[in-house]
């Protein structure tokens, strides 16, 4: 069954090798909710393509979804100027298991730098519990 892709990435005009829907993103189901140059928001079903064998949500979907989220808002703001992001660094520090049908991640700009920005990422389940707590750094560079 095909898994729809992400949605609301920033449009930069660009060609890209591989198609939302089918990158990591798009296979785990993320979907951006919201997204500015200073916050985002991001969500994923609850579903077996992200869980581990003893039925929890895998961390590294909570992971890439932080890593996603901290890239594409640092893209949205630097990539008019001539510059790219992409993420360098990935803590996430799990809680608790998550309940519900779904986790969301509200990621909020901590540092803006020149070169490297920083973000916290809380992801929440669907009681809205903090499940996990990621700070993802982004490195900028010129394209």
């Amino acid at each position: 069954m095909p898994v729809s892709g992400p949605v609301g990435m920033p449009d930069v005009g660009a060609e890209y090798p591989v198609a939302e829907a089918d990158g990591l993103d798009g296979m785990l189901g993320f979907q951006v909710v919201e997204i500015s140059e200073a916050h985002a928001i991001g969500r994923f079903a609850v579903q077996d393509r992200v869980r581990q064998r003893f039925g929890l949500v895998h961390g590294g979907a909570y992971a890439a979804l932080a890593e996603m989220l901290a890239t594409e808002a640092t893209v949205l703001a630097v990539y008019k100027d001539g510059f790219t992001a992409m993420g360098i660094a990935n803590d996430t520090n799990f809680l608790r298991g998550a309940r519900g049908d779904h986790i969301t991640a509200r990621a909020r700009r901590r540092h803006r730098g020149f070169s490297l920005w920083v973000w916290e990422v809380d992801h929440t389940d669907g009681e809205d519990r903090l499940c996990a707590i990621s700070r993802i750094t982004v490195a900028v560079q010129r394209r």
